[in-house]
């Protein structure tokens, strides 16, 4: 875990803790089914992390605009699964 913990930045972290959050919501609700959970908690990543890219990156140039993209995706991606690992750990160690 410490080795993904690396890649993400420091200020998006609370999006792994909302996102593991919304996934336990999500599967006590039952409206979703579990197969889909990761996917919607990854597209709802990927769009949290692009609003902070979005309030904090100037877009002046091309390469700017694709490098807050890419940014945005990956670190979302990043922090979905780091919600969806923690998540397993703690399912893992009930047992």
């Amino acid at each position: 875990m410490e080795q993904i913990v690396q890649y993400i930045k420091p200020e998006l972290l609370i999006v792994a803790v909302i996102l593991y959050f919304i996934g336990v919501w999500l599967k006590q609700a039952q409206t979703v089914n579990d197969k889909y959970i990761p996917l919607i908690l990854g597209a709802l990543g990927i769009a949290l992390c692009a609003v902070w890219v979005l309030a904090t990156c100037p877009f002046h140039t091309g390469p700017e605009i694709a490098m807050a993209v890419f940014t945005a995706i990956v670190q979302g991606v990043l922090v979905a699964g780091l919600s969806t690992y923690v998540n397993q750990i703690i399912k893992q160690a009930g047992k």
